[in-house]
């Protein structure tokens, strides 16, 4: 019977975890940054080696950083893939490795993706729900970003 529970543990820890994956993203393209920053306040976030942490300044990083168009978002659309979660003996910590590929379309821009990516994250459970505690974004493609990053107006960034 131990097992069971063992195994019930893991897997309402993981689901936990993909809803916080799950509510992040859909904060980031909708772009509600506060909401981000709240899914992430006890986070440190590595953005490339831009380090930032803490809910005001989480906020601001993603104001700061991306471009909203006429619809008021990003007029993006993140996908996760691969979610790899490792929840660790103790059942009080875990991880996630994740690919993700988003896509950004504007008129006259067509609908395509713009850069992928992997996420490497880090949670802990506290007073019995999890919380992200890092989380570093990583680049591995990039496409044309210049409707996407704030300062960005060459379609080659990245490349």
């Amino acid at each position: 019977m131990t097992d069971n529970l063992d195994m019930l543990t893991r897997l309402a820890s993981e689901a936990a975890i993909q809803r916080l994956h799950a509510t992040y993203i859909h904060r980031l393209d909708s772009a509600d940054f506060a909401g981000v920053a709240e899914v992430l306040q006890h986070a440190e976030l590595d953005v490339l080696g831009n380090l930032t942490c803490g809910r005001e300044n989480l906020q601001r990083f993603f104001e700061a950083g991306l471009q909203l168009h006429a619809d008021g978002t990003p007029r993006t659309w993140h996908t996760m893939a691969n979610v790899l979660i490792d929840i660790d003996p103790s059942g009080d910590k875990a991880s996630s490795a994740s690919y993700y590929t988003v896509h950004q379309q504007l008129e006259g821009f067509a609908l395509q993706p713009i850069c992928t990516g992997k996420y490497l994250d880090q949670f802990e459970r506290h007073h019995g729900q999890w919380r992200f505690t890092r989380r570093a974004v990583t680049l591995s493609l990039a496409g044309d970003l210049r409707h996407h990053v704030k300062g960005q107006n060459d379609e080659t960034v990245g490349r």
